[in-house]
C-alpha cells in the first residue's frame, strides 16, 4: 500500500488513480501483506482467487444451450486467468458481457467482484459480490466484500458478514482476514477499545506461526499504538519483526517506537 496520511480505514485511490500500484506479496493465489499498513493506509483483506467450479451456482441456468453454456463457462475461466496476470481490466471487460447474457452466472459476478476490487471500485465491486452471494456463493469474498463497505463508510452491513463468517467457520486465515476488516471498521468509528478487544485473542503465540497471525499482531500492534499503549505495540511489532523481518514496514515502525 503507498505510504501516506491517512487514518486507518481511509479509501484507497482507485489503481488506474494513481502513479503506483499496491504492492502485492504472493502466498500462494492471495496478498500475504501490503506496504503501509493501518496508520498509512488501508489494511486490506487477502481477495482470495476465484474458486473454480463446477457446482451449479457457475453455469448458466437451465435454458441455456450445452454449447452455448460451454463458451461462457470458457469465457469465466479465461477472465480469471487475466485476473490472475493482474489484468483487473481485461477480467473485468471479459466476464462483463458473460453477465449479460447469462445474468445468474455466479462465477462471473464473482470474477466480477474482485477484478473491481483490485482496480478500487468500491461500489461496483460490491455489487458484484453481493449477486455472487445471492446466487449461491459461499463466505470466501466476506471480508472483501466488508472492506468494500468499510472504504464507503457503510458500516452496517460490515458486522452482519463478519457474524455470518464468524458461524461458518472457515480457513482460519479467512476468518482472520474477517476479523481484521471488523475491527478496522470499529477504529474507523472510534472505538478503538472495541477493535483492539476484537482482535486481542489473536495475541496468544500459535504453535505455529502463519502469515495471518503476522497480519493480526500488526494491526493489533498498531492500534495498541494509536491506543497509547506503547509497551503492548513494541512487544507485538518486534514479535513480527522476529517471525518476518521483510513484513510490510515492521522495522520502521519499531524505530518510531524507540526500539
Amino acid at each position: 500500500m503507498e505510504p501516506g496520511a491517512e487514518e486507518l480505514g481511509a479509501p484507497r485511490e482507485p489503481e488506474d488513480r494513481r502513479g503506483e500500484r499496491e504492492i502485492w506479496i504472493d502466498e500462494g493465489p492471495v496478498r500475504r501483506a501490503a506496504a503501509g499498513a493501518t496508520r498509512r493506509g488501508r489494511q486490506s483483506p487477502e481477495p482470495t482467487e476465484p474458486v473454480r467450479r463446477s457446482t451449479p451456482a457457475a453455469q448458466p441456468k437451465p435454458g441455456v444451450p450445452a454449447a452455448r453454456a460451454r463458451t461462457l463457462f470458457e469465457r469465466v475461466e479465461a477472465a480469471q486467468g487475466a485476473l490472475d496476470r493482474e489484468r483487473f481490466g481485461d477480467a473485468r471487460r471479459m466476464v462483463t458481457s458473460v453477465i449479460k447474457e447469462a445474468p445468474d452466472m455466479a462465477s462471473a459476478h464473482e470474477v466480477l467482484g474482485l477484478a473491481q476490487y483490485r482496480l478500487g471500485n468500491w461500489r461496483q465491486a460490491a455489487v458484484a459480490l453481493e449477486a455472487f452471494r445471492s446466487l449461491g456463493g459461499g463466505v470466501e469474498h466476506h471480508p472483501v466484500l466488508a472492506d468494500c463497505y468499510r472504504a464507503m463508510r457503510k458500516y452496517d452491513p460490515i458486522e452482519a458478514l463478519w457474524l455470518e463468517l464468524r458461524e461458518a467457520s472457515p480457513s482460519a486465515a479467512l476468518v482472520a482476514e474477517g476479523r481484521i476488516v471488523m475491527a478496522g471498521a470499529l477504529a474507523d468509528q472510534g472505538d478503538l477499545d472495541g477493535a483492539i478487544g476484537l482482535l486481542r485473542p489473536s495475541e496468544r503465540m500459535p504453535s505455529r506461526v502463519r502469515d495471518h497471525h503476522l497480519r493480526l499482531w500488526y494491526v493489533l500492534a498498531d492500534l495498541y499504538d494509536r491506543n497509547g499503549e506503547v509497551p503492548k505495540a513494541r512487544a507485538l511489532f518486534s514479535r513480527v519483526l522476529s517471525n518476518d523481518p521483510e513484513f510490510s514496514d515492521v522495522r520502521d515502525r519499531l524505530a518510531q517506537l524507540g526500539a
